[in-house]
């Protein structure tokens, strides 16, 4: 499925998605980051030199996250222009992660493309955990594909 630019309206919401964090979840994205800070799989170092819970999920791990879920709402030719998040609370094993999202802005620009600006709330266990925005290119149609903007074409 594919998002286009003229179904989008301001004040729409984005479906929510749920994933269930696990030990595996945080060391495999701290793996794939090439994050070797021992307070993302050591669960010792965590809890007794940082002083929390447990492992948690670090920066790029929650990025991924962020734009898995902005990605499966536009669908492979939505195409994210900029995107910035504050992490207010941790993410550990157990907790439930709980993605929702809103639309708070629609706009063409003079090039003709058409973004999506984006509200997005990370909770987990109704902690808010993480907040972040994004401007999201949208094709016009289902023919039109924002992914072959190059140089001037492409303004995120």
């Amino acid at each position: 499925m594919t998002t286009v630019f003229g179904s989008v309206s301001v004040g729409d919401k984005l479906p929510p998605l749920g994933y269930d964090v696990t030990p595996t979840t945080v060391v495999l994205g701290a793996l794939a980051s090439r994050d070797w800070r021992p307070m993302h799989h050591d669960h010792k170092f965590a809890t007794e030199r940082n002083g929390v819970r447990d492992i948690f999920l670090n920066t790029p791990n929650q990025a991924a996250w962020f734009e898995r879920y902005i990605t499966d709402w536009t669908g492979p030719r939505g195409r994210i222009g900029r995107m910035r998040f504050r992490m207010h609370d941790s993410i550990f094993p157990g907790d439930r992660m709980m993605f929702s999202g809103d639309v708070v802005d629609t706009v063409i620009d003079e090039t003709g493309q058409g973004w999506v600006s984006l509200d997005i709330q990370l909770t987990a266990a109704d902690r808010p955990c993480t907040s972040c925005t994004a401007r999201v290119a949208l094709p016009s149609d289902p023919s039109d594909n924002p992914w072959s903007l190059r140089g001037d074409g492409w303004r995120p």
